[in-house]
């Protein structure tokens, strides 16, 4: 596992070992197939398909970053040489064939890593570090599937971020006029409201990326070594779509995976709470982020499947008909997964549809060896 600069996972175990994990689904049968599912920092070892590919003749893959259960620090980039050292791992032992999934907020990850390996640009991270991607071992893949995904994880975190927080130190100061919890402004929510909304929400993280860029400069100037700081960031989970379903409509209730919009919004454990300045610039920084999923998926050239839940909560269909409709070829499917949530829980018969699907596609595509 290459490392990018400094330390930027906290298990020392991880680190001596230089390795990502990943768990080996093999097929009744020998496969010359792999696919493989990933995450840029959720726990895939036990992913809900591995064990339905398996089953119908496909060995499958569910792959971590160094980064599984922590994203506080994590640089996009890395992830990138992550998947290519998986991939290149299972090139080496035989597989003729190789899928790469990705699933919510590895949709625009897979597209990032299969627009390096196919054309690398990428010579930096936003903040300046390595990974020099164009000289990375990134074997490309056969196949691309974006599976209940979102487009990257800055420009959905952008639409999540809570535009009402006057004062980044206390959630709780609020600005009514942009509150989409207060009760006078919906649900539903007009156009107009909508339209300043998401004008605020854009307006707030450029406003946290100065001050990053202010904090990086400070630290650039120290001689002692120190390159990077924590921080924190309030109301992460704020998009109008959870309350409004008429907002990008589909057949999804309101609310997160996490329970009330309202609440997860400020609990810890959600989306993008505790960063570092220079993951800010790498992850969620929507001017900065190399991880944009679609202009990625724009850059390669092999048979993409884009499956969709129409009742997702969380990667609505305008998330995937981002990425079809950005795909440079005719060589593409938009699958909409009918009554599908985020992760099919609590839906066999459901997960076996898509395993059923995945497969029915590997097998026209001619990637079934």
């Amino acid at each position: 596992m290459a490392a990018g600069a400094g330390i930027d996972i906290y298990s020392g175990v991880a680190r001596m070992a230089g390795k990502v994990w990943g768990s080996l689904h093999r097929a009744a049968e020998p496969s010359r197939t792999a696919v493989v599912v990933v995450h840029p920092s959720s726990n895939f070892l036990g992913h809900y398909l591995l064990g339905p590919l398996a089953e119908r003749g496909v060995d499958a893959v569910g792959l971590n970053t160094r980064y599984i259960g922590n994203d506080s620090a994590l640089i996009m980039e890395n992830c990138v040489l992550d998947v290519g050292a998986a991939i290149g791992f299972l090139r080496e032992r035989g597989y003729e064939k190789v899928v790469l999934i990705g699933n919510s907020g590895g949709g625009g990850l897979t597209a990032f890593y299969q627009s390096q390996a196919e054309s690398p640009t990428v010579r930096a991270t936003p903040a300046g570090d390595p990974p020099d991607l164009t000289k990375a071992d990134l074997p490309p893949v056969d196949g691309l599937v974006s599976l209940m995904a979102h487009p990257g994880r800055a420009i959905v975190y952008t639409e999540w971020l809570d535009p009402a927080i006057v004062d980044e130190h206390d959630p709780l100061k609020r600005d009514p006029e942009l509150d989409m919890f207060d009760p006078r402004n919906g649900p539903p929510y007009s156009a107009e409201f909508v339209e300043r909304y998401r004008a605020a929400q854009l307006a707030r993280s450029r406003r946290i990326t100065a001050w990053v860029r202010e904090q990086l400069a400070v630290l650039d100037k120290r001689d002692d070594g120190l390159r990077d700081l924590p921080f924190l960031v309030h109301g992460t989970v704020a998009d109008p779509r959870f309350l409004d379903t008429a907002l990008d409509a589909s057949d999804r209730t309101p609310g997160t995976l996490w329970g009330p919009a309202v609440t997860s919004n400020l609990l810890p454990a959600t989306l993008g709470h505790h960063t570092s300045l220079r993951s800010w610039l790498s992850q969620w920084s929507v001017d900065d982020s190399n991880c944009d999923g679609p202009r990625h998926i724009a850059r390669t050239h092999v048979p993409t499947l884009v499956m969709y839940g129409t009742a997702d909560q969380v990667c609505f269909p305008s998330h995937a008909r981002s990425m079809y409709d950005a795909i440079p070829h005719d060589d593409r499917r938009l699958v909409p997964v009918e009554g599908g949530n985020h992760y099919l829980q609590g839906q066999p018969d459901l997960i076996a549809h898509v395993a059923d699907t995945l497969v029915g596609w590997i097998e026209e595509k001619g990637l079934r060896a």
